[in-house]
C-alpha cells in the first residue's frame, strides 16, 4: 500500500497529490481563510448584559439607577414578598429553586438592578429646540462621566442617538458630538460605553455613522475602531431589501467590526408590517421571522442579540401587577428559549421578572450542563456524547450564569471541575 508523508510525498507505488495541487488549494482558499477571520471572529468574550434599560434623557439624573433599583425592590416586596407570592404571581411551583430564585433576585436589586442603561434621545425624548438638547447632551455625558467615577455606574451605559434620516439626520450627529467630546473633556470614554443607533433602513446609514466615528477618533487621538454601536432592527428595510437580499447581514459589515448587537424593535417593526396595536407583541409571528433572520445574520460575528420590549406595564392592583409580571416572564423565557439572552425593560416594576426569568433559566438547567461538560471534558460519554461546538454552548450558558450572578462560581467548580479561566477557554473567550 502506498504511503503518504506530511509534505504530501509519495513513498511508494500508487497515485497521491501533487506538492503543485496542494499549492493551488493554500492560493485558492487563502482568500476565504481571511474572510472568515474578519467576517467570523465569534464572541468578543465580553460580559452580554441581560436587558437594557430606556430612559428619557429629559428624566435621566445622578439617582436614576438607584431609584430604579428602589422602585424595583418596593414592587417586589408589595406583590411577591415571599417565594410563595413570587410563585403565585409568575403561575410557577412554590419549590426549592424558585425559594432560591426570590433570593438572588432581591440581592440583584439591592446590588445592581440595572445592567445596561440607555439615556435616550430618540422616540422617549422627542424633538426639542436645539438648544435645549446641546444642554442635554453634555448634561447625560457629565453624569455619566460623574457616574463612572463614584462606581454608581451599571457596567454598561451610553444614548440613543436620533436616526439618520433626512429630517432628525443633523440633530442625531450633533448630540453624539456632543456626548462624546464632553465624555473625553470629563475624563474619557469609560470602558461600558455604548450608543444606539435607531430606525436603521440603508446600509449606508451604518456607514455614515463609521465615517463619523473614524472621524472622531482620529481628531481625538483615540484608538481606531474604539467607539462600537449597536444597531437598532425597527423597519422591513432592515430585514429584506429591495433587492430580496438580508440588509441586516449587510449592515454587520457595513460596520467594519463596530457593530456590538442588534436590537429588535417591537413596536416600529411590528407596525412597519401593518400589525394592529393590540397585536404588536414579541411573539407575534413578523416578530419571530425578523429575529430568526437577525440571528442567522450575526452567527458567529460576535455581533449580540436583543430582543425588544412589552408595553404592558406592573403597575396598579397586585392583582393587575402579577398579570404583567406573567406575561413579561413568559415572554423573557420564550426569548432565553430562542438565544435571545438580552431584551429592553421599560419600567422598574419589570426588573423582578426579569431577574427571575434568567435566574431560574439558567439555575434548573446548571446540574444537566455541568454533567454534560464535565463528561466531556473528561472523554467519559454519559447519557450524551457531545461534539466540540455542544460544549462551547454549554460553557457559554454557564457563563452567562455567572456574569449576570444566577449562579456562583463554587458551585460551578464543584459540579465541572472547571474554574473561570477553563470555561472560558471551552467557550471561545
Amino acid at each position: 500500500m502506498s504511503q503518504v508523508d506530511v509534505d504530501g510525498n509519495k513513498s511508494e507505488g500508487g497515485a497521491s497529490f501533487s506538492a503543485d495541487a496542494r499549492a493551488a488549494v493554500e492560493a485558492l482558499l487563502a482568500p476565504v481563510d481571511t474572510e472568515l477571520a474578519r467576517r467570523y471572529p465569534g464572541e468578543s468574550g465580553t460580559r452580554q448584559p441581560v436587558h437594557t434599560v430606556y430612559v428619557p434623557a429629559d428624566a435621566f439624573d445622578a439617582g436614576t439607577v438607584q431609584n430604579w433599583g428602589r422602585e424595583a425592590l418596593l414592587a417586589f416586596d408589595t406583590h411577591a414578598g415571599t417565594p410563595a407570592e413570587l410563585a403565585a404571581a409568575l403561575g410557577v411551583p412554590a419549590d426549592g429553586l424558585l425559594a432560591d430564585v426570590h433570593a438572588r433576585v432581591r440581592a440583584k436589586l439591592e446590588r445592581e438592578p440595572v445592567e445596561d442603561l440607555r439615556i435616550d434621545f430618540e422616540d422617549g425624548y422627542g424633538p426639542r429646540p436645539d438648544a435645549e438638547e446641546d444642554a442635554a447632551a453634555v448634561r447625560a455625558a457629565q453624569l455619566v462621566s460623574a457616574a463612572v467615577a463614584n462606581g454608581t455606574a451599571p457596567p454598561y451605559i451610553g444614548i440613543r442617538i436620533k436616526c439618520m434620516e433626512a429630517a432628525v439626520r443633523a440633530r442625531g450627529i450633533r448630540t453624539l458630538e456632543l456626548f462624546l467630546a464632553t465624555l473625553l473633556a470629563e475624563g474619557g470614554l469609560p470602558e461600558g460605553l455604548v450608543l444606539t443607533l435607531p430606525k436603521v433602513t440603508y446600509v449606508e446609514q451604518v456607514t455614515a455613522l463609521v465615517g463619523l466615528l473614524d472621524d472622531f477618533e482620529q481628531r481625538a487621538g483615540l484608538p481606531a475602531k474604539r467607539i462600537g454601536f449597536e444597531i437598532q432592527i425597527e423597519t422591513t428595510q432592515a430585514i429584506l431589501g429591495p433587492d430580496g437580499r438580508a440588509t441586516v447581514a449587510r449592515m454587520i459589515d457595513a460596520a467594519e467590526g463596530r457593530a456590538t448587537g442588534l436590537h429588535y424593535g417591537t413596536f416600529d417593526y411590528s407596525a412597519s408590517c401593518g400589525v394592529s396595536a393590540a397585536y404588536q407583541s414579541m411573539d407575534h409571528p413578523v416578530a419571530d421571522h425578523a429575529k430568526a433572520v437577525m440571528q442567522v445574520a450575526a452567527a458567529g460575528t460576535g455581533v449580540r442579540l436583543s430582543d425588544g420590549s412589552t408595553n404592558v406595564i406592573p403597575t396598579g392592583s397586585t392583582e393587575q401587577v402579577h398579570a404583567a409580571w406573567r406575561l413579561h416572564h413568559g415572554l423573557v423565557r420564550r426569548s432565553l428559549a430562542r438565544a435571545y439572552y438580552q431584551g429592553w425593560d421599560m419600567h422598574p416594576a419589570h426588573l423582578p421578572t426579569r431577574y427571575a426569568a434568567v435566574y431560574a433559566f439558567y439555575r434548573e438547567g446548571l446540574a444537566a450542563a455541568s454533567a454534560r461538560l464535565a463528561a466531556y471534558v473528561a472523554k467519559a460519554g454519559g447519557d450524551v456524547m457531545d461534539e466540540p461546538a455542544t460544549a462551547k454552548a454549554l460553557s457559554g450558558y454557564i457563563l452567562r450564569g455567572l456574569d449576570c450572578g444566577a449562579v456562583d462560581l463554587s458551585e460551578v467548580t464543584g459540579l465541572t471541575g472547571l474554574d473561570r479561566r477553563q470555561l472560558d477557554a471551552l467557550a471561545g473567550r
